[in-house]
């Protein structure tokens, strides 16, 4: 009778230990770390975090900051060279609300030099009420900015001012400085446009409220002379 019952009681304890060991099975299943569809769903759906933004900022950025190629003009004036008939339109008193304009005709002769990285411009007119304008252009490439720097000099002056700087895009050529006129610190500019290859067109205008608005002041135009 005593057998009997040690082997009950040992067979109850096997049978409660088995029970356990398959419950704790079963919850450990019930908690792994296994996502549902949902949570698949949701995730795809996430807004962009932070840090994502952050790094697509830096990429943009970077892009922005990335150094832009430079055109090569070393030879935007080479439609300069030669000889010209000019004729010439001057503003006798810019700035001033003076409309009166005089009119000059006469030639200008243009010579390479650099292999046209360089020019200098001769530059001759007369007009029968405003007198003689001889004049020299020194035109200079500067091969790291990309940009021209033009240098005027007059007869009259015997130097050069300041150079007038900048370059050409899509034909046209713009070029800035700043200059003392009538006691004020103006802005200057030279615009060269309608170029052919026997034609151009040049205007140089001032500002007085730093490039809001322009009153030109000279006009040149030149025809080739055929040779």
């Amino acid at each position: 009778m005593i057998q009997t019952l040690k082997m009950l009681v040992i067979c109850g304890a096997v049978s409660g230990l088995l029970f356990l060991m398959h419950s704790h099975a079963i919850s450990a299943h019930a908690s792994c770390d296994v996502p549902h569809r949902t949570q698949y769903l949701v995730t795809a759906t996430q807004p962009v975090t932070p840090t994502t933004q952050a790094t697509t900022a830096t990429t943009q950025q970077a892009a922005a900051q990335a150094p832009v190629a430079l055109r090569d003009g070393q030879h935007d004036f080479d439609f300069e060279m030669g000889s010209w008939k000019i004729h010439l339109k001057k503003l006798l008193k810019p700035l001033t609300g003076s409309t009166t304009w005089v009119e000059f005709d006469g030639t200008s002769v243009t010579r390479k030099i650099w292999d046209g990285r360089s020019q200098v411009e001769e530059f001759e007119t007369d007009s029968p009420t405003a007198g003689h304008i001889e004049g020299l252009t020194l035109r200079l490439y500067n091969p790291t900015a990309h940009q021209w720097n033009l240098n005027w000099a007059t007869s009259k002056t015997g130097a050069f001012g300041v150079p007038t700087i900048g370059e050409f895009r899509n034909g046209r050529g713009e070029f800035y400085d700043w200059e003392a006129i009538n006691d004020r610190m103006i802005l200057v500019r030279f615009v060269w446009s309608d170029i052919t290859p026997n034609s151009a067109h040049f205007e140089q205008s001032f500002s007085d409220d730093g490039g809001k608005t322009w009153e030109v002041n000279w006009i040149t135009d030149q025809v080739r002379v055929k040779e």
